[in-house]
């Protein structure tokens, strides 16, 4: 359990788990094993550092480079330095790499090997950075990680640090315009954390071992790493998501709990041998990020034989929000589509088209408030004001409550369809038609079309060896929804683009459909 009242900011965990837990294992990467106690002393050498070079609370430093212990280093470091830690997503293109840096203002950037060459190119364009280090070293310009954090002194800063005090600041995945950088506080971040252990899908054994899989730019990861160093757990950090050396980790460290994004689930459910293997240790899985189908979901409860959360949140709300737990995962109480109920602290609504709240079971746009729901966005008064209004947070989101309080999603309100005066909501055809056995993954999009407006067309990934036409999957579909929510066409591809949040990226695959229309789908 966590315990807030040793914990009053981010800084505090790893100076709490050092004073009781100095000996026990923080992290685990690649065979590397760091204790609290060496992890707390390591943090305040980064932190030394980052006022060495001149970083004044609430500036911004940035970590572009894969999941590694070291960024648990630097991110601990910058909390107690009171500097606020941009982690950048590394599958972004260079320019839009150039625009986050320059948007954060980031003034000191670590960087993984694998990104020496990208940074290089882009580095003389970011106005704001004065120091760039080489996480993994060997540049010939930049200094080594270890190097320069072995050269500062130990001594822990102990700043002055509030709960309204930035400590990161994550970036929206940018699929329309630019991302916007979200303001997350240490308040944000210990009520997102409370909310998870007090709805029980984050309250963790101290002692166990948590395997954080998902990219720590996301705060499907960053989530994950903190709710074990808040509690005292053992992180198993995976340097990527593959799917092998995952199902490898998860018998080798006995991994307790977890947090995969449904996509990481999909994969894992169908590599040979997955049934053979022994999760007899894994209590917990917690998913979330994007829809799941039901059967992906009763596969996966079959094959790893846990307790499963379904956690429902954004970036802007601290990645927290919903929770549905084991108890509810029974395919009889018939909350499979649910993300579950308001998490403890958080609240939703339901609004209509005139903004008046609208009755149980009726769609509407998801409102969220809470303590975990951010700052604002960095810079951005306007995209601000429009997203919260009298403290609601609004979610962009479609979606309506049950008669017992359940939040059902629907899907993005900018992705709905609208054909023939109906709306479509893409998730719900794309969960009907995951049940057909030869469908590994499904993408419905809206298309144009003359008589209709748009049309509903589905996106097709079939399993290995399976065959299906376009009629059979019709065919299916009408036997599981109603007649206008079925796809008028079918499309087959060998593979959907995906965030690495694991989102479908629509708009990349409406683009050639819409090209040459005057009315743009985003």
């Amino acid at each position: 359990m966590i315990n807030l009242n040793e914990i009053n900011c981010i800084a505090d965990i790893s100076r709490y788990q050092a004073r009781i837990n100095s000996e026990r294992i923080a992290h685990v990467f690649e065979e590397r094993e760091t204790s609290y106690q060496n992890f707390d002393s390591l943090a305040s050498q980064v932190a030394n550092g980052l006022i060495a070079a001149k970083c004044s609370p609430n500036s911004r430093i940035g970590f572009m480079g894969k999941n590694s212990d070291y960024f648990f280093e630097v991110l601990m470091g910058a909390a107690k330095a009171n500097v606020v830690t941009t982690p950048v997503n590394w599958r972004l293109a260079p320019p839009e790499i150039e625009y986050i840096l320059n948007n954060a203002e980031v003034e000191v950037l670590f960087v993984g090997a694998e990104f020496y060459e990208t940074v290089q190119r882009i580095a003389t364009n970011i106005t704001t950075l004065t120091k760039i280090i080489a996480i993994d070293g060997g540049h010939i310009t930049w200094p080594n990680y270890i190097d320069w954090r072995d050269a500062q002194d130990k001594t822990d800063p102990m700043l002055s640090i509030d709960l309204d005090d930035d400590m990161v600041q994550m970036y929206t995945s940018g699929t329309t315009g630019h991302p916007k950088g979200v303001q997350l506080t240490n308040g944000n971040y210990l009520d997102a954390a409370n909310q998870g252990a007090l709805g029980g899908a984050g309250d963790w054994q101290s002692g166990e071992t948590c395997m954080v899989a998902m990219p720590v730019f996301h705060v499907a990861g960053l989530n994950t790493a903190l709710l074990g160093l808040l509690q005292g757990v053992t992180n198993i950090v995976m340097k990527d998501v593959d799917p092998m050396v995952i199902l490898d980790s998860l018998e080798k460290y006995r991994v307790k709990y977890t947090l995969f994004v449904p996509a990481v689930i999909l994969y894992l459910n169908s590599i040979p041998g997955v049934r053979e293997r022994d999760f007899s240790n894994l209590d917990i899985m917690m998913y979330g990020g994007s829809p799941i189908s039901e059967e992906v979901l009763i596969t996966a409860k079959e094959i790893f034989d846990c307790d499963f959360y379904q956690i429902y949140g954004l970036t802007e709300t601290s990645g927290s929000g919903a929770i549905l737990g084991p108890e509810d995962h029974n395919p009889a109480r018939g909350k499979l589509r649910s993300c579950g109920k308001p998490a403890p602290t958080s609240e939703f609504r339901i609004i209509g088209e005139n903004g008046q709240d609208a009755p149980a079971n009726v769609v509407g746009e998801i409102l969220y408030r809470s303590g975990s729901l951010m700052k604002g966005y960095w810079k951005n008064d306007d995209a601000t004001a429009k997203s919260i209004q009298d403290g609601w947070f609004y979610t962009g989101d479609a979606g309506y409550l049950d008669t017992e309080g359940f939040l059902f999603i629907h899907d993005r309100i900018k992705d709905m369809i609208v054909s023939g005066g109906e709306n479509v909501y893409p998730a719900e055809v794309e969960n009907a038609l995951f049940s057909h056995e030869a469908i590994a993954d499904v993408a419905v999009i809206g298309v144009p079309d003359k008589r209709w407006g748009e049309s509903v067309k589905a996106i097709v990934v079939l399993k290995p060896s399976s065959t299906a036409s376009e009629i059979d999957i019709i065919t299916h579909a009408k036997s599981k929804i109603a007649g206008y929510k079925v796809p008028k066409s079918i499309d087959f591809v060998d593979a959907l683009p995906r965030n690495p949040s694991g989102k479908l990226l629509k708009r990349e695959l409406r683009a050639p459909y819409w090209k040459d229309q005057e009315r743009q789908i985003s």
